[in-house]
C-alpha cells in the first residue's frame, strides 16, 4: 500500500485544501483554482517530485508570472546522498520528463541531501599561540 500520484493530486485539489499547497514550513505558495491549467501543471510537477524523491523540503515557485510556463525548484532528499550534482540534476530531469514537455523552463536551484541542507555547525578552532621569540644574545 502506498500513495499514488492520483491520491496526492486529489488531496491538493480537495474542498478542504483548494488554495494552498504547503511545501515547507516557511513557504506556502498560493495556487489558483484547481480547474486552471497552471494548477494542474503545478500539482503534477509537485506530485511527481514528491513521489520520486520523498523530499524533506520541497520548494516549487512559478517564475512565469502566473501562466505556469516556467518553474524554479529546490529539493532536499535523502536520495541525493552521495550523488554528484550532475547525477542529481539528471535524476530530476528523468523524473520530470513528461512535465518538461509541457512547460517552457525548469530551473533546478538546489538539489541537496539533508546533510548539505542543514550541515553540522562548524567546530571552533583551537587558538594557536605563537611561540615567544627566541632570546637573543647581545654582547
Amino acid at each position: 500500500m502506498g500513495v499514488t500520484k492520483e491520491d496526492v493530486e486529489a488531496a491538493l485539489t480537495s474542498a478542504m485544501n483548494p488554495s494552498y499547497l504547503v511545501t515547507t514550513a516557511a513557504s506556502v505558495p498560493l495556487l489558483p483554482p484547481p480547474s486552471s491549467s497552471f494548477a494542474r501543471c503545478f500539482a503534477s510537477l509537485f506530485c511527481d517530485i514528491c513521489i520520486s524523491f520523498r523530499p524533506k523540503i520541497l520548494r516549487v515557485v512559478d517564475t512565469s508570472g502566473g501562466c505556469g510556463a516556467s518553474f524554479e525548484i529546490e529539493i532536499v532528499s535523502e536520495l541525493f546522498q552521495g550523488k554528484r550534482l550532475l547525477e542529481r540534476h539528471r535524476m530530476v530531469n528523468t523524473a520530470l520528463a513528461e512535465q518538461l514537455k509541457q512547460i517552457h523552463a525548469l530551473s533546478i536551484k538546489k538539489v541537496l541531501s539533508p546533510d548539505q541542507w542543514n550541515p553540522p555547525p562548524p567546530q571552533p578552532e583551537a587558538a594557536v599561540a605563537e611561540p615567544p621569540p627566541a632570546p637573543t644574545a647581545e654582547a
